[in-house]
């Protein structure tokens, strides 16, 4: 069966993000401010940064293009990876530029920042780039949607996948910030409900550039898989000093990274990168209409193909304008209700619900990256191993401590 026939399994292609059945209140589009607060310039620039506010960009051209006068602004600005700077950009967005909605915000700790301070409000957070699961759990706001991904989704594809398939015992290298720890704490949940064991882990500071003391530490563990609970930078850093210690090539331990991008791929190059797994919530190259998407991004970006990070500003932004549209209204707090009201046909993400919690829930996919040999050329990285559901990918509602999912 041919990757775009499994893909599809999991997602239903539309060209256009559109909720089902819009009611009879339709009407002419408002205009929308966007705020696409993202890390323009630190270690998580290639995979959210400019092209973020890129896809953003393209969400208003799409839809501009089918509702001909609709007027969608798009702003952004660089958190520097700093709750302060990025709680005080948001706020001023909202007093004084009118933003409608705060798109991407990678870094848990600035998300959840943003999160607080979007709450009381009457603009949106739509939160593409961080993977904290307390968005929608005890910190979960009526304001806030979780578009793409989050720590729980990650550690349920690849640690339940590699578990059930013999490695049942896992060594962590860990970036010692919120998104790291989390990430690393919802893999061994996964692992401990399969009966396997974490031996051990490794904590490393964030922007790390040696990696040499815990990969030995992982390499002296014997576990069966070194899972790295961290992002971009330190975990192709990681992946690149892993090779040289030859745990790549070593039968005995398999190396999971719990978050990679496909711009990480990029950069290692598929000698490096070749036979790790992941999951994540889209790639580039699965359908025709991710494909027109990303050929529409890369015209703007040097060739390059989009992140699930950017793609889920896209979709998300979409949707948000669609809902908009609906209400006849820009106010979050009329928006929201309509975007959580029906599922939405998205021609990226498939069929996307948007729970009470604000977790937006669409297919996961466990992918493994090609040797060499399998691509067929520049971006050509992943081939397909499983379709995970949604009401399979995400934590279940009931579990998460948001108390708007109470029944």
């Amino acid at each position: 069966m041919k990757f775009s026939q499994l893909f599809l399994q999991g997602v239903v292609v539309a060209m256009v993000a559109l909720p089902a059945a819009l009611p009879a209140y339709a009407q002419q589009p408002v205009p929308v401010t966007f705020g696409v607060l993202t890390d323009l310039s630190g270690f998580v620039a290639d995979a959210t940064g400019r092209g973020s506010v890129v896809a953003a960009q393209l969400a208003g051209e799409t839809f501009t293009a089918e509702n001909p006068g609709a007027q969608v602004r798009v702003l952004s600005a660089d958190h520097q990876n700093k709750p302060d700077i990025g709680a005080a950009t948001a706020r001023s967005w909202i007093d004084r530029d009118g933003v409608n909605a705060i798109l991407d915000v990678p870094f848990s700790s600035v998300a959840l920042a943003v999160s607080e301070v979007t709450r009381n409000s009457a603009a949106a957070f739509l939160a593409s780039g961080p993977g904290a699961v307390a968005l929608t759990g005890d910190k979960c706001s009526p304001n806030t949607v979780h578009w793409t991904y989050d720590t729980w989704a990650l550690a349920n594809g690849t640690a339940r996948a590699l578990t059930k398939a013999g490695g049942d015992t896992w060594f962590f290298v860990t970036a010692d910030y919120a998104f790291g720890l989390s990430l690393e704490q919802d893999a061994a949940k996964v692992i401990a409900s399969l009966g396997g064991r974490v031996l051990g882990d490794a904590k490393h500071p964030p922007s790390s550039s040696d990696f040499s003391s815990y990969l030995i530490a992982a390499q002296a563990s014997r576990a069966k898989v070194v899972g790295l609970a961290n992002a971009v930078t330190d975990t192709t850093n990681s992946i690149k000093q892993a090779a040289e210690f030859g745990l790549t090539t070593n039968d005995n331990q398999r190396l999971a990274a719990l978050l990679l991008q496909v711009t990480d791929v990029h950069a290692l190059g598929l000698a490096t990168a070749k036979g790790l797994y992941l999951t994540d919530a889209f790639y580039w190259d699965a359908s025709p209409a991710t494909r027109a998407f990303s050929d529409r991004f890369a015209a703007r970006m040097s060739g390059a193909r989009p992140t699930s990070f950017q793609a889920g500003v896209y979709s998300s932004a979409l949707a948000y304008l669609h809902a908009a549209k609906a209400v006849g209204s820009a106010d979050a707090r009329k928006v929201l209700p309509e975007m959580k009201r029906a599922p939405i046909e998205d021609a990226l993400f498939g069929t996307v619900q948007v729970r009470a919690d604000g977790r937006a829930t669409h297919a996961m996919y466990l992918f493994q990256v090609k040797a060499p040999a399998e691509s067929k050329g520049p971006w050509d990285y992943y081939k397909l191993l499983d379709t995970i559901p949604a009401d399979q990918a995400f934590r279940p509602l009931a579990e998460g401590g948001c108390k708007m999912a109470a029944p």
